[in-house]
């Protein structure tokens, strides 16, 4: 954060105006005096000069999926039409962060692109800091320096051949594989170090700006218990249907966590005038608001946190997610509005299907609780007095001190991925994203070593990540992608009779019975055709031939073999209920929330 009492530099073509700091000011500013500068917007490219055309990336900046794009014209930012859910523009388009003024500064790191390389990761320099002949080459408004990691090479480029390097890219393993040339391999490490020595320079200025201005978190009102809006009722269930466990009161923890409280196992709180262990009953934590000591405090990189003062061991409770409790028609109306007043932090939690706490106006601590994809504590939904209540519990001993966190498990839909700042080593990158080798705990590792002693290992075999042809016809070309966990197949979309690209979460067919359209559990080794049990009989058989299951139109002891990817001039009934069954498998996840907006799915 900058002082907004520095002065202003100001453009003379122009009402663009910076703070008068390297931090603020955009890459490729002319300095004329003090106060007065020519902005990057007043670029105007050379004919001829290869490093002044534009470039955009042939993959899209949400789901990183090639195919038909939606170009930026103002930087090498390109999107699906189906991914920012909208229609095909007339005309120019540009970016969300062009469209704000967004540029590059000095010391961000950036990918940048040259001639026909592949893109590069470079930081860039302040015109001051490089060398002599670098700044006596021809450069014009709006073209800055960058320096090359790996290479230590410098060149002079602008904002349509560069796009920003994020933390996704300091946490990824994935162009570090095999086959990569060491020269780049050795730029992608220097870039993710230098990536995370600025990040902590800009955290630290960050902290030490709040402390100099005293600030404080948002302003919210603090309540003790869920306060019901509108229509919506909290419930309390008689003292006839509140369920009476089996413990004691002369137990040495009576409805403890030690014990075989049934009440606690099935995540029921006990009612004092109902358990037989009456005050003495440890079961209470929600009606007594037993929390553990929190602290609110200012972290580095991620705005408010909490962190315990003591220890907490693993299991322990440790406070409610508390806030109003609102309807679905309600939740809409604040999400409009917040959408309506460029509002993007929420703090709603799903409660059940009719019922979300929104912890944003009123609530507790627990709001200040931020994600983590290796989370220390987790979220119980816990019947208490016949009501449901939302608690967090340690998922490991935490020190005092530590932050506490927990994972959002969210949903994120729109126009774009909010970036993860976590921090851990599994870290996804993106909220909402599975996080990377979720590590097993104790207890399971246990087991695993257990159950696996003494047996031989099977070597594992390299999988690919996605196909290259597509797995209906076995040509190449542009390709739509199953999104389904572990499954590498692509088709074209002609193939499959789709007359446009699915968006969110589609599935093959392959993952369907081409009879009737559930979930398949048989499949066909050589094309998309699969069935359910109820179906499988009769049309998948294994192959005398080769041992693998396939179906009469590829078996190769049959009368007509088909080679894969191969289709008979003449449709049978299986390959027109498999064209049915795709043109309508695409499978969206449709919400009235919109890119800002993360639901948490509970």
């Amino acid at each position: 954060m900058v002082n907004f009492l520095c002065r202003l530099v100001r453009c003379v073509r122009c009402p663009v105006a910076y703070h008068a700091t390297d931090l603020c000011m955009a890459a490729g500013s002319v300095v004329l005096s003090n106060n007065s500068i020519i902005c990057p917007n007043h670029f105007a490219p050379r004919r001829g000069v290869k490093n002044h055309e534009h470039v955009n990336v042939s993959w899209c900046f949400v789901c990183t999926e090639g195919g038909s794009l939606l170009c930026c014209e103002s930087c090498p930012a390109a999107f699906h039409r189906e991914c920012l859910n909208m229609e095909m523009p007339k005309g120019s388009w540009f970016c969300n962060d062009c469209k704000a003024g967004k540029k590059p500064r000095y010391q961000d790191i950036l990918w940048v692109k040259v001639g026909r390389y592949r893109w590069w990761p470079a930081e860039v320099s302040h015109p001051k800091t490089i060398p002599e002949n670098i700044q006596r080459m021809r450069h014009d408004v709006g073209e800055f320096p960058v320096h090359f990691f790996g290479s230590n090479d410098y060149l002079w480029t602008y904002q349509a051949r560069v796009f920003p390097y994020m933390d996704v890219d300091a946490n990824s393993k994935e162009k570090m594989g095999k086959g990569v040339d060491a020269t780049y391999k050795k730029a992608l490490e220097e870039a993710a170090v230098r990536f995370r020595e600025l990040q902590a320079e800009k955290e630290l200025r960050q902290l030490q700006e709040d402390r100099k201005n005293d600030r404080k978190p948002p302003p919210y009102k603090h309540i003790k218990v869920n306060r019901p809006i509108g229509k919506v009722q909290i419930l309390t269930a008689d003292l006839s249907e509140i369920p009476r466990c089996n413990c004691k009161a002369t137990d040495e923890s009576p409805c403890g966590n030690d014990s075989e409280c049934i009440n606690r196992m099935l995540l029921y709180e006990c009612h004092p005038q109902v358990c037989p262990a009456a005050e003495r009953c440890l079961n209470q934590a929600f009606t007594k608001r037993q929390y553990s000591q929190v602290q609110i405090f200012r972290t580095l990189s991620r705005g408010w946190g909490l962190r315990c003062v003591h220890d907490i061991k693993k299991g322990q409770f440790v406070t409610e997610y508390v806030g109003e409790v609102i309807g679905e028609d309600e939740c809409r109306s604040r999400i409009r509005h917040a959408q309506e007043n460029d509002i993007c932090n929420f703090y709603m939690l799903t409660l059940d299907k009719d019922r979300i706490i929104d912890a944003g106006p009123k609530g507790n601590e627990a709001r200040f609780m931020n994600h983590s994809c290796q989370p220390n504590c987790e979220t119980q939904k816990w019947t208490v007095s016949g009501d449901t209540r939302v608690g967090l519990f340690a998922l490991v001993d935490i020190a005092a001190g530590t932050e506490l966190t927990f994972n959002y498990n969210l949903e994120c839909l729109g126009n774009g991925k909010t970036v993860c700042k976590c921090g851990s080593a599994n870290c996804s990158g993106f909220l909402g994203v599975r996080p990377k080798n979720n590590p097993p705990s104790d207890d399971k590792s246990r087991k695993l070593r257990r159950r696996g002693h003494g047996r031989k290992k099977k070597k594992a075999l390299p999988t690919k990540e996605r196909e290259d042809e597509c797995f209906s016809c076995g040509d190449g070309g542009q390709m739509v992608s199953c999104k389904k966990p572990g499954c590498p197949k692509v088709y074209h979309a002609d193939c499959l009779n789709l007359t446009k690209r699915p968006a969110g979460r589609w599935e093959c067919p392959w993952h369907q019975c081409d009879v009737c359209g559930k979930e398949a559990a048989s499949f066909c080794e050589m094309c998309p055709s699969s069935y359910c049990p109820q179906h499988r009989d009769g049309l998948l058989f294994i192959s005398k031939l080769d041992g693998k299951l396939c179906c009469s139109e590829h078996d190769p002891c049959g009368p007509e073999p088909l080679e894969p990817g191969e289709i008979r001039d003449h449709e049978t009934e299986s390959t027109i209920n498999r064209d049915i069954k795709s043109s309508s498998i695409v499978k969206l996840i449709i919400d009235y929330v919109s890119s800002k907006t993360l639901t948490s799915c509970f």
